[in-house]
């Protein structure tokens, strides 16, 4: 391990050492995807898919070996025995920082499906990384803001469109697909503007889990409500890069799937909407609540590396 050396060293080497995996992977990535892209067909599709994924696995398997090697993190974890590689999940987790994807791409591969992101659009013109985004085909969202629609009503059910279309794709091969419900990262004015009555979270937006539920909810296993909290407050991605990162806490259990409501119409359905709205609402009462214990009442980690 090379966190003796100082942390702006250590954020050197780590930086090039991600660079450099991000090189090797990423190209080859692309080659499959724009194959796929020129041969559209199903066929095609369920041979280069499981190409792509064990692409991206090796690449996160990079990403954990210079986390090991730059880092000196404790990791207190719990519930990730007993997963499914060969199974579809719907994975929701509390969202504070960057780092988040990291810790749950290094805890989660090979051990569930690959994790399929939501993201923003604009996120696609992030140099090489929205490329690769999109040979894994992780789907794009356009967010507006309620104003914007009620000037621009076409543009209501855009991301419904997206979301459907993603899991379509999803379908044809075991996927993980993952969901922040709060939409956007923690920050105090975020939770300020929002008036968020949850102490270590924002409110929960029922919308997205809803879509993918409706379109996938007889391929899902479970649902993995995964709780990430880091006790010494979180860290940019910088920081994390510099081994400021010293402990994680995360719990993660599997929760059936709520039959009553995977195929409610949520969209067109205020009695669903509302169903979907209060499960969400007691789902983030007890992360709240579990966040609140693990933060100023750690338990002992378990080991110094996942």
């Amino acid at each position: 391990m090379l966190n003796f050396l100082p942390a702006l060293l250590v954020g050197l080497i780590a930086s090039v050492l991600m660079v450099l995996n991000v090189l090797l992977w990423v190209p080859l990535l692309l080659f499959f995807a724009l194959l796929k892209l020129i041969i559209p067909f199903k066929p095609v599709r369920l041979v280069i898919d499981p190409i792509l994924v064990r692409i991206a696995e090796n690449w996160i398997s990079g990403n954990s070996g210079w986390m090991r090697l730059t880092q000196r993190t404790t990791w207190d974890v719990q519930g990730i025995d007993g997963l499914n590689y060969h199974s579809w999940y719907l994975v929701n987790c509390n969202h504070q920082s960057w780092v988040d994807i990291l810790v749950l791409q290094h805890l989660f591969n090979r051990r569930i499906p690959l994790l399929k992101f939501f993201l923003k659009q604009q996120l696609i013109w992030v140099p090489v990384m929205g490329l690769a985004w999109w040979a894994l085909d992780f789907p794009f969202m356009r967010r507006h803001s309620e104003e914007f629609l009620k000037k621009h009503p076409e543009m209501r059910g855009k991301d419904q469109e997206t979301t459907r279309q993603a899991c379509e794709k999803f379908a044809l091969i075991p996927t993980s697909v993952m969901n922040f419900l709060e939409g956007t990262r923690l920050t105090p004015a975020k939770q300020l503007r929002q008036k968020s009555p949850y102490k270590h979270l924002l409110k929960p937006k029922a919308g997205g889990m809803a879509l993918a539920l409706n379109a996938m909810g007889d391929k899902f296993q479970a649902i993995l409500d995964v709780t990430i909290v880091y006790p010494d407050g979180p860290v940019d991605f910088w920081q994390f890069l510099k081994g400021e990162l010293k402990h994680v806490i995360v719990r993660v259990r599997p929760l059936p799937l709520p039959q009553d409501l995977v195929q409610g119409d949520y969209a067109g359905d205020p009695a669903v909407r509302e169903a979907y709205q209060k499960w969400v609402q007691q789902l983030w009462l007890e992360k709240d609540a579990q966040i609140e214990a693990l933060t100023f009442k750690p338990n002992k980690p378990l080991a110094p590396v996942a």
